[in-house]
Parts: C-alpha cells; sequence; structure tokens
C-alpha cells in the first residue's frame, strides 16, 4: 500500500539521490520537541480503549474534514450525552475515508495503519469491521501500550505541552517507573496570562496558592511565574510555549508595567489593555529565558473557535481554529530590542501565514541571533508546505537558523509517519539542490540528519 518512492522527485537522478539521503536517516531516532500527547499515557502506560478513542477522536485533522461533509460531532462520540459505539464511530470514518485523498491526513493513516498495525488493503467501508478488529486485537497486546510504542517508534524525546498551573503528576509518575523514555514537559502559561482567558482571576489565585507569591502584586507575579518555571525544569522542561493571537510585543517602564498589571487584576482591563498586557509579558518571558535557559516558542496566528456555537456544544480544538493574516517584523521589535542580541536567547517563531516566511521570519532569523525558525505548523506540516517553507526560508536563514522538525500532534501513531515524511521531502529538497549544482553531495549527507533530528536537538536544548 505504501511506495517505496512516496514523496520523491520524478526526475530519475534526482530520485535516485533522494532515496541515498533518506535511506541515510531513515532510521534515526525520533525527536519530538513540540506536540500534544496525553502525560496521562506515558505516566499510567494503560491499553488504548479501541481503535476510535485512539486514531479518531483526538486527531482534530480527522474530526474537521468529517465534520465539513456533514458527519454530525455526535457521530463520532463527542458532544454531552454522546454514546457512539466505538465500532459505529469507526464504521463512518471508514465510509468517509475517500474524502483524505491527496491530504497529509491520507499519507499519516496509511502509514499507521500499515506500519503500526501491519494492515495490506486501504481503508474502506467494505473492510472496516475487519480493520477494526484487527486494531482491536493488537490494542490489547502489551506491545501495543504507550511506552512500547514510544521505544518501537524510536523516539528518544518527546515534549508535552502543559498548563503552567498542572502539577505534572503523570510525568512524575513517567519518571518513578523505572522506564527509560525520556518525556518531558513544556511551560505554557496562557491561562495565567491572557487577561481573556477563561477563568483568569481564578487562574491567579492558584497560581500564588501552590507557589507561595503574590500574585496580586506585579513583582510577586513575575516571581510566581519563575517558580513555576523552575518547578518545570526540574522535571525536564527545556521549553516553554506561548500560543498568543498576535506576535505583538512591548517593552513597558516598570511602573507603568505595574500599573496595567493592576487594571488586569482588578478585572478593570480593556481589550486594549489585554492586548498590551499579553505583549507584555511575551518580553517579561523572554527575559526569564535568558535567566533561566528555557527556549521559548511562540505560535501566533489562529482565530480559536471560530465557530461560537462549536465552542458552547462541543469544546475547544474541535477543528474550528482558523489561520489569520499575522506580522513579526514590527511586532517583535519591543522584545528584540531587549533580548534579540543575546546569545543565550532563543525564540522559535512558528506561523500559520505562509507569506511571512520570505518577508519577514527568514530576514529576521537571518539576522538576530536570538531566533529560530520553527517548522511548517498545523495546516502547513504537509508535503507542499514542507516543501514551501524549504523553498522560502533557506535563500535567507539558511538552514542552521530552522529547528529542524516537529510534530505538533496529538495522534500518537501518526508521530512516525509525520517524520517520515519530513525526512522524504527533506531528502528531495537536497537532491534537487544537488543536481543543479547548489549543494555538494557531501553536504547534503551532512544536513540531511540535522534535519531529521540534530537541529531540534540543539534548537530545543534537549
Amino acid at each position: 500500500m505504501l511506495h517505496p518512492d512516496r514523496l520523491f522527485p520524478a526526475d530519475p537522478a534526482t530520485r535516485a539521490l533522494a532515496r541515498e539521503l533518506y535511506a541515510a536517516v531513515a532510521g534515526q531516532g525520533i525527536v519530538s520537541p513540540h506536540g500534544h500527547t496525553d502525560p496521562r499515557w506515558w505516566g499510567e502506560n494503560a491499553a488504548f480503549a479501541n481503535p476510535a478513542e485512539l486514531l479518531v477522536i483526538p486527531d482534530h485533522y480527522v474530526v474537521r474534514m468529517l465534520i465539513s461533509q456533514g458527519v454530525p460531532y455526535e457521530a463520532l462520540g463527542i458532544g454531552a450525552g454522546a454514546e457512539a459505539d466505538p465500532r459505529a464511530i469507526w464504521r463512518t470514518f471508514a465510509e468517509h475515508y475517500h474524502l483524505f485523498r491527496g491530504t497529509p491526513s491520507r499519507l499519516w493513516f496509511d502509514h499507521a495503519l500499515s506500519e503500526v498495525f501491519g494492515l495490506t488493503e486501504r481503508l474502506s467501508a467494505a473492510n472496516a469491521d475487519a480493520q477494526y478488529d484487527v486494531i482491536a486485537g493488537h490494542l490489547a497486546d502489551p506491545a501495543y501500550r504507550p511506552r512500547a510504542l514510544y521505544d518501537r517508534f524510536g523516539i528518544e524525546v518527546i515534549a508535552t505541552t502543559d498548563s503552567a498551573l498542572d502539577d505534572l503528576a503523570w510525568h512524575r509518575m513517567a519518571q518513578e517507573s523505572g522506564w527509560t523514555g525520556r518525556v518531558v514537559p513544556t511551560y505554557r502559561p496562557d491561562a495565567v496570562i491572557d487577561p481573556e482567558a477563561e477563568g483568569f482571576a481564578q487562574n491567579l489565585d492558584r497560581l500564588a496558592e501552590i507557589t507561595g507569591c503574590d500574585t496580586g502584586d506585579w513583582q510577586g507575579y513575575l516571581d510566581a511565574h519563575r517558580a513555576r518555571r523552575a518547578f518545570f525544569r526540574s522535571m525536564g522542561a527545556t521549553a516553554t510555549d506561548h500560543g498568543h493571537a498576535t506576535a505583538q510585543t512591548a517593552k513597558l517602564a516598570e511602573g507603568e508595567a505595574a500599573r496595567l498589571f493592576g487594571r488586569v487584576r482588578a478585572g478593570n482591563a480593556s481589550a486594549a489593555d489585554a492586548e498590551l498586557f499579553r505583549a507584555q509579558m511575551l518580553t517579561e518571558m523572554a527575559k526569564m529565558s535568558v535567566e533561566d535557559g528555557l527556549v521559548m516558542q511562540l505560535h501566533p496566528g489562529s482565530f480559536r473557535s471560530h465557530s461560537p456555537d462549536v465552542l458552547a456544544r462541543y469544546g475547544r480544538d474541535r477543528g474550528f481554529d482558523i489561520p489569520v493574516p499575522i506580522s513579526f517584523t514590527a511586532a517583535l521589535k519591543p522584545l528584540l530590542d531587549v533580548v534579540g542580541m543575546d546569545p543565550r536567547m532563543r525564540l522559535i517563531l512558528f506561523t500559520l501565514d505562509e507569506t511571512t516566511y520570505a518577508r519577514e521570519l527568514a530576514p529576521l532569523a537571518g539576522a538576530y541571533p536570538a531566533l529560530r525558525l520553527g517548522p511548517p505548523w498545523w495546516f502547513n506540516d504537509s508535503f507542499e508546505g514542507i516543501r514551501r517553507f524549504r523553498e522560502l526560508a533557506t535563500e535567507t536563514a539558511g538552514f542552521l537558523n530552522t529547528v529542524g522538525f516537529n510534530d505538533d500532534t496529538r495522534a500518537l501513531c501518526s508521530i512516525p509517519a509525520r517524520h517520515d515524511v519530513s525526512r522524504r521531502v527533506d531528502s528531495a529538497f537536497l537532491a534537487e539542490l544537488v543536481i543543479s549544482h547548489r549543494l555538494d553531495e557531501a553536504e547534503a549527507f551532512e544536513l540531511a540528519p540535522l534535519l531529521a533530528g540534530g537541529l531540534a536537538r540543539d534548537g530545543y536544548r534537549l
């Protein structure tokens, strides 16, 4: 079902070199420095319940496509009172599998069904039950529990994304279990930085409770962040992550920042105050990264929960986060004025707006020592998206101002598939540079393992 030359160039000479480059990295360990796997999987190491709960329900790429064609959330077991039978959910997915033709989801799913579960026919309505039974049978085998899959997939390290208020109990359970897998948390402080976040005031109260810091005071609030960052570092974290709607940063004077925090803490912040506070906090987080060495990630440019009806009825992360245009050059200047030239700083930038690759991101990362470019993210981590990124960013930022690839997924079984796609696309890109005499062959073989994992390991200080 999987063609060995998938995603390789059509030109015979270029394809032959791409095969060689890919063969050199295909078995390389997976470095997954940013993602959303459930820490509970790694802590409890319990068997996955059924094929639907493992492969369909948590995959927002899958869910949004089915919803777009009229499949109700309830048919996927999502929503208050939804009690769809897992086999029925799988049948619904199989009946609509044709919708995924030409999409990265099809590549990932075909890879998982073939390579992880040993299936030899493409999923369809006709074989849905048979494939369900095969997968369910595997899931009852200890070899298909989370930690066993981690080992089987060749994962060297995987990062989760965790609230600043999380006690990291599942991480601790995994670490104390004797298992040798490396699962590290990532500090995600949005809930205690965004004044418009649900329950923001209560979140600050909780932050005070768990740190012993006075979050009614500006300096106490900053100290609470320092305390939580130190705790995350003690649990293995090497990075923070910030999911702001924009890349706006600010450089306020101390007194002005304290007064702004006072309005925010009292619940009197306007929309403009909220945006300014988020902007200032990105700069404060950057200054803390210089202090403690945590790599900072910024993921702006998504209109979260675009449908209020879906948000109200089914909650967040249900496929209705939509890309919007974003700008970086002016927005990041206040932060870069503070830490941009500091070699201790590492800020990895992501975008959903591909028009910024050549216009803004590559020139910025090609100049400031503090900046690196994150890989194509979310809607762009496809064959075409990875290829466009390489074409638009490399000529200005080069390869070493990027951080390779990360899978950014909740879908565990898609992780090896996603990394395989990236390695094939990068092998093809390097081969074309060699064939067109823009790169020596020896240089291509030096770069291939860096793109497959070395740059991520270095970029995230893993």
